[in-house]
């Protein structure tokens, strides 16, 4: 079954994948029956307008990662020595036991780890190199943090104008998207938003969001996590036509079902962080019956090794499958499988490894930059390669001469030789996007969408930069903060029987902007500083002092001396001591008064009774400006913070 998925596959292939494998081989009738919807969507998607990409393989070598558990307290190893390969063209799966260290194998060997690891990390036989590899590869969460108010085609669009190329054109961008979403099997739901999609779709959505620039290596934990059995054999079925289609596929999965443990190519096991399996699926129950682990009849293997893995059979059967792996048992097992191709006339994985190691240095490369390839020169497009009926989805032999001049751009490079590494669009462009993007989720809800998993997510898989971000989103929010104060002050302003002075009227009107402007960037610092459940609690209490000290309740006279500093750093009372200046300062007349006896007829006695006589209007609004530049400058550092802290 396993193969028959990617029979008729056309995704687009990386380059340096050749195919090895007889198509001689058949699956069963069953696994044809289950698995005919999937191959379908497949068929007709011929990905005309992506981009090809080189092949990626990751090798690690004693890789060591630990964390502090304390300011006291000693470091915790998380993995101890672990080595392994995942290349490409496989659907690699890390399972082990909560604990093992998957998660965290996999967050390093995506780059969003940096700290605390010793041991090389090489990209097809080449140091890495974490920016142009992160901008080469994508990660996809357990969650699916998707903008809920946006349409499937609106989402999918917006990632294709930030992912692409600019001289692209808006059709090709257009047919793009939509031979993603067919393939993918979402073109039913391409004018539906994101909120009402069912569970698999979102996922789905996921994958095709980051499909757009065809990235070589994509990284999944554990995709599926809450779908049900229908879901996780359509979501699993995805990553296995992807892989078939020459990317390195590496996901976490936790307790598979046998039926779709057997659709992986690979597996790297883990068990108290170290590795006790490194393989091919077909060898994992004949590899441990050598090791004396049996797996009982009708039994899930994936079951089995996990029950070995947590320590069921005994501490002592880890500790001899962790120091076989240390001996190169599970070497000697994939050599004995590469002669016995060889006997069969496959030599699928001497093939592979020479193209890949030879000239599809695809990462390494210094005369072919991945990331133009067929993207950035629209009239020289590649002929896309297809899999033609190929049992693994690989591509058939290649010239060396196609591979390296297959009509790739040349590095630029700055005065050093090194690359220039930027995002796909200009900061303009993904100001523009993002700016369009934001201001249609806020005009399709009252609520601002909470932003901050999808933003940390789109940066962090290089959509665009914080900057862009956090300019589209102030931009975006503006028109909001300036016309709500100025239909509520005009309506209030006239209501309560204010002077008939537009001087007056427009500084009054002035004076509530700001603060509304005020107010939200203190709102975004704290929302961007805190999760969602602490920002709740937060917001309240602080505006507490704000109002309190703002001079409405308390004078200043009247507030004890080591509290009278609050009131300077309270933008509530120069909004207050600004308005009442507008309404009753620069020498205004007496109020009328039907009474005899007037306590506040003159303007200049309501000033002295509130303690601002001496403030200045030109003062409280230049004060409130720079409360606005202080927040917004301070929550967009706030931003750049979380997101190296996800590293």
């Amino acid at each position: 079954m396993a193969e028959l998925l990617c029979t008729h596959s056309h995704l687009p292939l990386p380059i340096g994948i050749s195919d090895g494998r007889n198509n001689s081989r058949k699956s069963s009738s069953s696994d044809n029956d289950s698995s005919s919807k999937v191959i379908n969507r497949f068929e007709n998607c011929q990905f005309a307008n992506i981009s090809e990409r080189k092949a990626v393989n990751i090798e690690f070598t004693d890789l060591v990662y630990s964390v502090k558990q304390g300011r006291h307290k000693d470091e915790k190893v998380i993995l101890k020595n672990v080595s392994g390969e995942f290349n490409a063209g496989n659907l690699t799966a890390i399972m082990g036991p909560s604990g093992a260290g998957k998660s965290s194998l996999m967050n390093i060997l995506a780059g969003y780890r940096t700290k605390n690891i010793t041991g090389p990390i090489l990209v097809n036989g080449y140091d890495r190199d974490l920016r142009r590899f992160r901008k080469n590869s994508c990660y996809i969460m357990q969650d699916d943090h998707l903008l809920p108010h946006l349409s499937v085609e609106e989402a999918m669009m917006c990632s294709a104008h930030l992912k692409l190329a600019e001289k692209m054109s808006l059709r090709e961008k257009e047919g793009l998207v939509d031979e993603i979403l067919e393939a993918l099997g979402l073109m039913a739901t391409k004018k539906t938003r994101t909120i009402k999609l069912s569970g698999g779709q979102r996922k789905r959505l996921s994958i095709a969001l980051e499909l757009v620039n065809n990235p070589p290596i994509m990284f999944f934990d554990e995709p599926t996590s809450g779908l049900d059995s229908a879901s996780c054999f359509q979501c699993v079925s995805v990553l296995k036509a992807l892989a078939g289609g020459g990317r390195t596929i590496v996901c976490t999965i936790h307790q598979p079902s046998a039926k779709l443990f057997e659709m992986f190519d690979y597996l790297y096991m883990l068990g108290e962080g170290n590795c006790i399996y490194r393989g091919t699926i077909k060898n994992v129950i004949p590899y441990f019956h050598a090791q004396g682990c049996v797996c009982p009849p009708y039994h899930n293997p994936a079951d089995f090794v996990m029950e070995i893995a947590a320590g069921e059979c005994g501490d002592d059967k880890v500790v001899q499958l962790i120091m076989a792996v240390k001996n190169g048992k599970c070497e000697e097992l994939a050599l004995q499988d590469k002669v016995k191709a060889i006997k069969e006339g496959l030599e699928e994985g001497s093939e592979v490894k020479a193209v890949s190691n030879g000239v599809a240095n695809g990462m390494a490369s210094k005369n072919v930059d991945d990331e133009d390839l067929g993207m950035n020169n629209l009239d020289e497009k590649h002929n896309l390669m297809k899999c033609n009926g190929t049992t693994n989805g690989h591509v058939p032999n290649m010239s060396v001469n196609k591979l390296q001049n297959g009509g790739a751009k040349q590095y630029s490079q700055d005065g050093d030789g090194k690359e220039i590494l930027t995002f796909a669009t200009s900061s303009f462009t993904q100001f523009r996007i993002l700016f369009l993007r934001t201001f249609t989720s806020i005009m399709r809800d009252t609520v601002i969408p909470l932003e901050m998993a999808v933003f940390v997510r789109e940066h962090l898989n290089y959509w665009y930069s914080v900057k862009a971000y956090y300019l589209a989103k102030t931009m975006a929010d503006l028109p909001f903060q300036i016309i709500f104060p100025l239909v509520y002050g005009s309506i209030v302003y006239w209501m309560t029987s204010q002077p008939n002075d537009f001087t007056r009227f427009v500084m009054f009107l002035t004076l509530a902007t700001q603060t509304s402007l005020v107010a939200q960037s203190l709102g975004l610092l704290i929302g961007a500083a805190t999760s969602l459940q602490v920002a709740v609690f937060l917001g309240p209490v602080t505006a507490i002092p704000v109002l309190l000290f703002s001079g409405f309740f308390v004078n200043f006279e009247t507030i004890p001396a080591y509290l009278q500093w609050l009131s300077y750093i309270s933008y509530i009372g120069y909004s207050f001591e600004g308005v009442l200046q507008a309404i009753y300062g620069n020498g205004r007349e007496s109020l009328d008064c039907d009474k005899q006896i007037c306590m506040f007829n003159k303007p200049d006695m309501i000033l002295k009774e509130m303690d601002v006589e001496g403030a200045s209007f030109y003062v409280d609004f230049i004060v409130l400006c720079v409360f606005f530049v202080i927040l917004r400058v301070g929550c967009y550092f706030v931003l750049r913070w979380r997101v190296k802290a996800q590293r």
